[in-house]
């Protein structure tokens, strides 16, 4: 039988909560999960209750302070709602951040697994010197493993 594997799957659901992002500078998806199972997810956009970014609100020409990124919403998420992610792996379409990282370890989160690598490598670096496991899903690979296109 050929079967897609669970860090796929999971990584998978990121990509389309990456979907759901109302950011304009990079849609970015998160889903925390632990044996396989999802746990709690998030994506980049503004705070709850704020109104979504647009070209009138955001000004491109200047690093974006109102965005809440999806590994951040994740952990929010999980927070509010007294679930524990302790143990967990987070996926996240894009590489986390510094301030994403430091969340991240701070959470208890032993893994991190990304579909995209971010241009600044700061939040990877930070991890692995945590002791966080990362690792690039690169989702063709999985595909042609399983014979499929």
């Amino acid at each position: 039988m050929k079967r897609i594997s669970r860090d796929f799957a999971l990584l998978s659901v990121t990509l389309i909560m990456a979907k759901r992002s109302t950011c304009l500078r990079k849609q970015v998806g998160a889903v925390i999960g632990i044996e396989g199972r999802i746990l709690s997810t998030g994506y980049a956009g503004a705070p709850s209750g704020f109104e979504h970014c647009s070209e009138s609100i955001c000004d491109m020409s200047k690093p974006c302070l109102r965005t809440v990124h999806a590994e951040a919403n994740a952990i929010a998420f999980a927070a509010r709602y007294g679930i524990a992610v302790e143990g967990a792996t987070l996926y996240t379409s894009v590489s986390p951040c510094p301030d994403c990282a430091k969340l991240i370890i701070n959470s208890g989160i032993k893994q991190v697994i990304y579909y995209e690598r971010y241009r600044l490598t700061e939040g990877l670096d930070m991890l692995e010197d945590a002791g966080i496991e990362t690792e690039q899903l690169i989702m063709e690979r999985e595909l042609d493993r399983l014979g499929i296109e």
